[in-house]
C-alpha cells in the first residue's frame, strides 16, 4: 500500500458482510436457546395465572408488560411488512404474541438464512426486489 492507499477489495467487503451475517445467526440461535430454557423453566416451575395476577398488580409489572408488548407489536409490524403471504405473517404474529422472542429469534434466524447473505433482502423481505 503505497502513498496511503487504503482501498478495500470487493472480497474483503463480502467477507465482512458474511461475517456479520454469521454473527447475527449465532445471536438469533442463542435467543432461541435462551427463550427455550426460560419458557421451559417458567411452565415447569411457575404458576402462569397466579404469578400473572401478581405481575399486573404491581406498577412496574404493568410497565414491563407495556414495554414488552410494544416490542412485540413493532417486531410483528416488521414481519407483516416483509412477508409475502398474509396467512404466514398472521401465524408469525400470533406466535410472537404468545411465545415472545422465542418466535422472534426463530423468525430472525430463518429470515437471515433465507436472505442468502443479502442484508437488504433480510430487512425488506418481499420489498427488496
Amino acid at each position: 500500500m503505497e502513498g496511503g492507499d487504503y482501498s478495500v477489495t470487493p472480497l474483503a467487503i463480502v467477507a465482512g458482510i458474511l461475517c456479520c451475517m454469521v454473527l447475527a445467526k449465532i445471536v438469533a440461535l442463542l435467543g432461541v436457546l435462551a427463550m427455550s430454557v426460560a419458557l421451559f423453566h417458567g411452565f415447569a416451575n411457575g404458576d402462569f395465572f397466579g404469578e400473572g395476577r401478581q405481575l399486573v398488580a404491581m406498577p412496574w409489572g404493568i410497565v414491563s408488560l407495556v414495554d414488552l408488548y410494544t416490542g412485540f407489536v413493532l417486531f410483528s409490524a416488521w414481519i407483516i411488512y416483509r412477508e409475502r403471504s398474509v396467512p404466514v405473517a398472521v401465524l408469525w404474529t400470533i406466535a410472537m404474541m404468545t411465545l415472545g422472542f422465542f418466535a422472534g429469534s426463530l423468525y430472525t434466524f430463518i429470515a437471515l438464512h433465507r436472505s442468502g447473505g443479502d442484508w437488504r433482502r433480510f430487512w425488506l423481505g418481499r420489498h427488496a426486489s
